[in-house]
């Protein structure tokens, strides 16, 4: 994480801030833990969707560095000022409610300029921007926007960049902290990394060149057997052996981040050697062909995502196995799961 977090930092202009995207318990590794790792390796500050989020990395960093982007309803107004944090807005609304406070609320003002999520439009940012530098409560401590394809549409990252840019000329008042980009920005198009961006992915070793993956996932083998020709495998009978065939069954299944549709698909690294999966994923397991592991044991450890000796699966390839993207790969890992943590 710490050495991601340079590697990102060194593509960028100098001076450009780092908010780590922590969210989802710090996409399945564990928030407290990688939100720390971030900031030592030259993270600004730490981005999160939900206040439940920001509290868990209290003392971390100075609050107002703590950026909550997720939407709020008017009523968690008097949570999001009293913690202190820097929050997103996007109407008047939510600006009203959450400056009718004794606390001064620093907010990020967010413009959709072609997401479509969150965001007010463009030829709305100036005004909103001007109410919440008269509101005695309020502080607008940064500006942002969220690019939809910057991992694959040049063309639309570059419009949602200039209707950033014209936005904020139409500003009269300062804007803040202007931040545009997300990982995939951040590393194709640098040059709109403005005063901060906003990084998630990469950090964990993801989509981005050069990083290395932060989290291994693994399990044991806790049964084998041999099958014959015409025996079946898992709920469905979806898998049929041809041969005499070594069945692995090893204690990791859909509850823990398999997704069910690697069933049938993809490997796990046993002894350095890849066994097919085979068979539908159950709750709390999944069956291998363990025909080519030599020597094979109940107790082995079972690679999932990770090394084992020469071999590596990257979380990108598990999102092709299982018809999904890296992102989901990470955040689908269950809470029983446990996390350990090494330098």
């Amino acid at each position: 994480m710490r050495a991601n977090t340079a590697t990102i930092l060194a593509h960028l202009p100098k001076g450009t801030k780092l908010f780590a995207v922590v969210k989802a318990n710090g996409y399945g590794h564990g928030a407290h833990r990688v939100a720390r790792a971030a900031l030592n390796g030259g993270a600004w500050g730490l981005a999160v969707a939900t206040l439940e989020e920001a509290e868990e990395l209290t003392g971390l960093v100075k609050a107002e560095r703590v950026l909550v982007m997720g939407g709020l309803s008017p009523r968690a107004a008097g949570a999001a000022a009293a913690s202190g944090c820097s929050i997103g807005v996007s109407s008047v609304e939510l600006a009203k409610v959450l400056g009718d406070r004794n606390e001064v609320v620093p907010v990020h003002l967010k413009i959709d300029t072609g997401m479509g999520r969150f965001g007010c439009r463009p030829d709305e940012a100036a005004a909103i921007a001007k109410f919440i530098d008269k509101a005695p409560s309020l502080r607008l401590a940064g500006t942002w926007t969220h690019f939809a394809s910057a991992d694959s549409d040049e063309a639309l990252t570059h419009k949602q960049f200039d209707r950033f840019i014209a936005a904020l000329e139409a500003f009269e008042v300062e804007p803040g902290l202007r931040h545009a980009c997300n990982s995939a920005g951040a590393r194709r198009f640098p040059g709109f990394a403005l005063d901060a961006v906003r990084t998630g992915i990469a950090l964990y070793g993801c989509e981005w060149p050069g990083t290395k993956p932060a989290l291994s996932l693994r399990s044991l083998v806790t049964h084998l057997k041999t099958v014959v020709p015409g025996d079946t495998v898992g709920y469905g009978a979806t898998w049929r052996a041809t041969a005499r065939t070594r069945v692995a069954t090893i204690a990791i299944g859909y509850a823990d981040g398999v997704h069910r549709a690697r069933s049938n698909r993809g490997h796990v690294l046993i002894r350095g050697h890849r066994a097919p999966v085979i068979g539908a994923v159950s709750m709390d397991a999944i069956t291998v062909d363990a025909s080519n592991v030599p020597g094979i044991q109940v107790g082995d450890v079972a690679t999932v995502i990770g090394g084992d000796e020469a071999d590596h699966i990257k979380a990108e390839q598990v999102a092709t196995w299982s018809e999904t993207i890296s992102w989901e790969v990470l955040t689908s890992i269950g809470s029983r799961v446990e996390r350990r943590y090494s330098e």
